[in-house]
């Protein structure tokens, strides 16, 4: 909802601006989890990754806000400048989305870190439990240079994917010292080389820059975006929660995240 004209001019004081407003003031002394995903050109369908990241969180009761900030992705809101929480688009009862191509240079500050990225999405959206970001290697080099994260990074079933997905597992290695990745394969289940992918992966990284690929997970794009995630996913996932509590990576299992009360209506996003 867009504030009306003269909420722009209420006395300072006089209680919340808008929504967004109030929500930041509910949730203001609580930190999302943020998921950085790297972006890869090279996938056809890293869309649909992001849709089934998000349905499989919000179907265990998260609240979860996608930012699309991708070199591909959909140009911002003109409002972004300004008025962030107002680009926030809620597109089903737990996920929202933003789309936010080139935003992250925007909170560039003078020693080249773009963390301040992180902090204005937070304020934008107080209620989300999850960001997704989903940038260029580049962005998540600048927002991630003094924050701990393991990257998640993006590859197909062909060559030119996985080649890109490691260059960048070397640019954060190397710019960020981040020195554990996740990849997440968007592939059919059928695929051969979808095993030996993950290994040939893993074993560049080690051997040649010292870094350590945790987990491999596979999205088939012919998949069903309601079935249950398989078990590799689930680990990769619920790894990825325990860190901001330092916690051990947990077993693979189907319920890796304790449900919370949630509508049973989850519509399923669709992203642009």
């Amino acid at each position: 909802m867009q504030p009306s004209m003269q909420d722009f001019y209420a006395p300072a004081g006089t209680g919340p601006l808008d929504q967004a407003d109030g929500l930041r003031r509910l949730f203001g002394g609580r930190r999302s989890h943020v998921l950085p995903l790297v972006a890869n050109p090279h996938v056809a369908f890293s869309g649909l990754v992001l849709d089934r990241l998000a349905a499989v969180l919000a179907a265990h009761g998260r609240e979860v806000l996608v930012v699309d900030a991708g070199a591909l992705s959909p140009l911002p809101h003109e409002l972004a400048r300004v008025d962030l929480g107002a680009c926030v688009e809620r597109l089903s009862p737990r996920v929202s989305y933003l789309p936010a191509r080139g935003l992250p240079t925007l909170h560039v500050d003078t020693r080249g870190s773009a963390a301040g990225f992180i902090d204005a999405v937070q304020c934008a959206a107080p209620q989300a439990e999850i960001v997704l970001l989903h940038a260029e290697g580049q962005d998540l080099a600048r927002i991630f240079r003094r924050r701990p994260a393991r990257p998640l990074l993006i590859g197909a079933d062909h060559p030119e994917s996985i080649k890109h997905a490691y260059a960048n597992l070397k640019l954060l290695a190397r710019r960020c010292e981040l020195m554990t990745f996740d990849l997440l394969l968007s592939a059919s289940r059928l695929s051969p080389r979808a095993r030996s992918i993950g290994a040939s992966l893993a074993e560049c990284a080690d051997r040649f820059l010292g870094a350590t690929l945790l987990h491999t997970a596979l999205i088939d794009p012919a998949g069903a975006l309601d079935q249950a995630p398989d078990d590799a996913l689930s680990a990769m996932l619920a790894a990825q929660l325990a860190l901001d509590d330092g916690l051990a990576p947990a077993p693979a299992a189907a319920g890796f995240m304790p449900p919370r009360p949630a509508s049973q209506n989850q519509n399923r996003p669709a992203y642009p």
